[in-house]
């Protein structure tokens, strides 16, 4: 508050003789005036002279008279240091801070006054940060340092920790001088007896020592202890060990409360030294903590969790606080509010892979015991080390609905906002089916929480069409398990619902008539969003085309996945910079790298449509990996001139032969003057039989027969042939094929995963001549070998076509027919229609579209994997084949949910 009287009375009294007068002046000084008060000019002249009076040592020490004088001298000038630190104006601390700093070092200075000074000091530095340069005054802080006095070394300490949190760098040098100190408080035991605190000496001295060594981490890296040339380092590793293994339980309050306060500070000096501290050492301060932890004493236990959370953070040292998990479970428990966040933070930080799941359940059990203080801290925190540790992405799902279920209340809109990030950015396996189904048995109930049906309500309309032909999960039901809620929920869950509805009748015809008097009755909603929405919606196909209308309600496409989430951030904002549960939070686990690996692979292999402005013609079209691939090999048999490879005017034929193989069941898949090789191949779901013969069609024998085929990791393989063919690589004599004979291969596969390349396969042999011959060729074993046809109706195809919409479900190129062709017409179509029908095992969907350039077509592609249920894991395809008669050409268009099979359809 203001003070506008009373300045001239504080003035004269300052300026008093007399000390009683003086005294009184000083401290109306300290209350009623501020720095940036006028009348302080007039105050600086009278406090520089009374801090520079003569100090009681400059007296003789022979008088009485001179005895009381310096005592009056040190009292002035402590009056005047005291009123300075009070005040501190910006004006008055450049004045005055010269002054001070001459006394703080000044050797004719007492001891009382040098305490006055250093704090003092440390007041005016902490208003005017770079008030002192530490380059300049370190050597000061040096000299200060060798004072015997525990008192003088006390405030020193105080204002060294101070400088040194501003200034790091500059008084580092004083590490060996703050050693040596500690050293003799703990090794030696020297203090004077009025430092002794219940036979501890100086234990405040010994904190301050400690607290600044823990501004320096790397004080002890590169050293090495015991070695010479480094005594203060050693030294100080002995200290910290003493002060760890020798701390004794006493029956004194006051001296366990000092004993276990150094202690702390010790331990928490070996968290800052963090990898370079001996392991040993940080094993015995786990050790110690893990006591700390479960003694009775709430206040020890508390800086017990707190502490070892900070160790646990440590590589190496989270072993050992898993150790004692147990009884951190129990802190959970306990009855002070602030031991059990301690011990939630504990169990945050010492949560992993292997604990994971047991860490989380054990949270979420107590959850249910809980009171309200803490229910909110603890469902952010299983939210975020469910979702860091998930392996299976369902545990995960399962995790979040029974944290709502639970507290609905205390889970915040960013924990079930990440729920539907993760499942949309998620679309590999079966995760997305997963959270629809659970969702839809969770708001099948009268009584679900509003969350519940917040999360549902998007999963549904979003992804419902993954359980739609599910027995009871059809769009229809969709809609009146999620209706039902619609006169519970606030206007918050009905904007959501409104868009789900919308998303439903789009997909669904049967919803239209159901979705179409909730948008009616909710156009003169009271709530402007709901209104809003509503009228939109339902003008929506009046006003819009319907291809329009389709990709205003298409799927959403992927979230973008930020540096720190929703969650991460929320904690940031709970908890602070400093926290261990934001550091751990903040660090990405293994599960969650490999997870970003999987996605980021993922979308690499996702194929991007090709503009058609920039289409090349069929001849100048890129060659695919495959055939790069191929063509490499026969570059390098070229290259190599002992060899004699495929010749370059056989690679078209060659190609093109792959090409008819690949739709047709036998065929000869390559041929020259020496060799003819034909296959035929057979299937029935995920498994297939390839018979593979070659034929001698040389004058003479051809010896050394080999055929290595690659066994990819997505085929499971078993071959058979005559004996010598196979190649496998032990180094045999392969067999020799007569004239006119041939030799065969067996081979029985089986898928277990979507693929885009065929399998290789090398043929080398030698002819009675010498000549070494190597073909690198490509079995015609492609992904749609394992399709099995679907017949879908024109309503049924369009509703899963528009749902596979995506850049990495689908796959894209527009082809144009050489010039000297013979154009598109109805027969042509009606081969591109057997194609897909009979080569790449289509189902013809016919009705679609209402043009005759158009071709349709849906299948399965099988696998013999096998998902957690024991079912077999298959993959829905569709594809388009759209021509324009004008321009010549085609556009080819296949959508699955998984990009290598959108990319491996389009390229058969």
């Amino acid at each position: 508050y203001e003070v506008d009287f009373g300045h001239a009375e504080v003035l004269a009294l300052v300026r008093s003789k007399k000390y009683g007068e003086k005294s009184v002046g000083y401290v109306a000084l300290s209350l009623l005036l501020r720095g940036s008060d006028p009348v302080m000019g007039g105050v600086m002249d009278t406090l520089k002279r009374d801090l520079t009076v003569a100090p009681s040592s400059a007296a003789g020490g022979k008088s009485s008279s001179k005895k009381g004088t310096g005592v009056k001298n040190d009292a002035t000038q402590c009056l005047a240091l005291c009123s300075l630190a009070n005040i501190s104006g910006l004006e008055l601390i450049q004045a005055m801070h010269v002054e001070v700093q001459h006394i703080l070092v000044s050797k004719g200075s007492t001891d009382q006054v040098k305490k006055k000074a250093a704090l003092c000091l440390l007041r005016l530095t902490r208003t005017s940060p770079n008030l002192i340069s530490g380059r300049i005054f370190a050597p000061h802080m040096a000299q200060l340092l060798r004072e015997k006095h525990l008192g003088v070394l006390t405030s020193v300490m105080s204002l060294l920790n101070g400088l040194a949190s501003q200034q790091t760098e500059e008084y580092g040098v004083l590490i060996p001088n703050i050693v040596h100190i500690l050293s003799v408080l703990v090794l030696k035991k020297d203090c004077a007896r009025e430092y002794l605190y219940y036979r501890t000496p100086s234990p405040w001295l010994q904190i301050k020592l400690l607290k600044f060594l823990q501004l320096y981490p790397d004080a002890i890296e590169g050293h090495d202890i015991g070695m010479g040339g480094n005594d203060h380092v050693g030294q100080l590793i002995n200290v910290v060990t003493r002060i760890m293994f020798e701390t004794e339980v006493s029956d004194s309050i006051n001296k366990s409360n000092a004993d276990h306060a150094i202690l702390f500070e010790a331990v928490n000096l070996i968290v800052a030294w963090g990898t370079t501290c001996p392991p040993e050492m940080r094993e015995g301060a786990m050790n110690i903590l893990g006591k700390f932890i479960s003694v009775r004493e709430p206040n020890i236990r508390y800086l017990g969790l707190s502490t070892m959370a900070q160790l646990a953070q440590i590589d190496g040292s989270v072993e050992g606080a898993k150790t004692h998990q147990a009884t951190v479970l129990v802190s959970l428990k306990d009855a002070d509010i602030s031991v059990r966040r301690r011990a939630l933070d504990l169990l945050f930080v010492i949560c992993d892979t292997d604990n994971a799941e047991r860490i989380v359940d054990e949270l979420v059990a107590h959850l249910v015991v809980a009171d309200a203080s803490i229910r909110e801290e603890m469902v952010l925190k299983i939210a975020i080390l469910a979702e860091k540790y998930a392996t299976d992405l369902r545990w995960y799902v399962d995790t979040i609905l029974k944290l709502i279920s639970i507290s609905g209340d205390y889970v915040s809109d960013p924990i079930w906002h990440r729920v539907v990030q993760i499942v949309t950015n998620h679309p590999q396996g079966d995760l997305q089916g997963y959270a629809a189904a659970t969702l839809f048995l969770a708001v099948s109930t009268h009584r679900c929480h509003e969350t519940t049906v917040r999360v549902a309500a998007y999963i549904l309309g979003e992804f419902g069409f993954l359980i739609a032909e599910r027995p009871g999960m059809s769009g229809e039901e969709q809609f009146r398990v999620l209706h039902q809620h619609w006169y519970n929920v606030d206007t918050q869950t009905r904007s959501i619902l409104i868009s789900s509805y919308a998303k439903l009748a789009n997909l669904y015809e049967e919803c239209r008539p159901l979705v179409a008097p909730v948008f009616a009755k909710s156009k003169n909603s009271v709530d402007v969003e709901v209104q809003q929405r509503c009228a939109e919606y339902a003008s929506m196909r009046e006003a819009f085309s319907p291809e329009a209308v389709e990709d205003l309600l298409r799927e959403m496409p992927p979230f973008e996945d930020k540096r720190r989430s929703a969650l991460e951030l929320r904690l940031l904002e709970t908890e602070g910079e400093n926290s261990a549960a934001v550091t751990k939070a903040s660090t990405p686990s293994e599960v969650e790298q490999q997870r970003a690996m999987l996605n980021a692979q993922m979308m690499e292999e996702g194929m991007t449509p090709i503009d058609e402005q920039e289409e090349p013609e069929l001849e100048e079209e890129e060659m695919d990996v495959a055939e790069a691939a191929e063509d490499e090999k026969i570059a390098a048999v070229e290259a190599n001139p002992t060899l004699v490879g495929i010749p370059k005017d056989l690679i078209p034929a060659m190609r093109k032969a792959f090409s008819n193989l690949c739709t047709s069941p036998s065929g000869v898949l390559f041929e020259n003057a020496m060799l003819q090789v034909g296959v035929k191949h057979e299937y029935v779901g995920a498994q297939g039989r390839i018979s593979v013969f070659f034929g001698n069609l040389h004058a003479t024998a051809l010896h050394n027969f080999k055929v290595k085929v690659d066994q990819p990791d997505h085929l499971r393989m078993q071959m058979q042939g005559t004996q010598g063919l196979i190649d496998d690589g032990e180094g045999d004599e392969g067999c020799s094929i007569e004239n006119k004979t041939q030799a065969k291969l067996l081979l029985l596969v089986e898928v277990t995963a979507p693929f885009d390349d065929a399998p290789s396969m090398r043929i080398t042999f030698e002819t009675e001549e010498g000549e070494r011959h190597d073909y690198p060729l490509r079995l015609p074993l492609v992904a749609t070998c394992f399709m099995e046809p679907v017949n879908l109706d024109p309503g049924a195809f369009m509703q899963r076509w528009k749902s596979l919409e995506g850049q990495d479900r689908e796959c894209q190129e527009v082809m144009r027919l050489p010039p000297n062709s013979s154009g598109i017409d109805e027969e042509y179509m009606s081969r591109v229609s057997n194609i897909i029908v009979n080569g790449l095992k289509f189902g013809r969907c016919e009705g679609v579209d209402p043009t005759p350039w158009t071709v349709s077509g849906a299948a399965t592609f099988r696998t013999g994997a096998k998902d957690v249920n024991g079912n077999n894991i298959n993959v829905g395809c569709l594809v388009r084949v759209e021509a324009n008669p004008k321009a010549n050409a085609f556009r080819v268009t296949t959508r699955t949910l998984h990009p290598l099979c959108s990319k491996a359809i389009k390229n058969v």
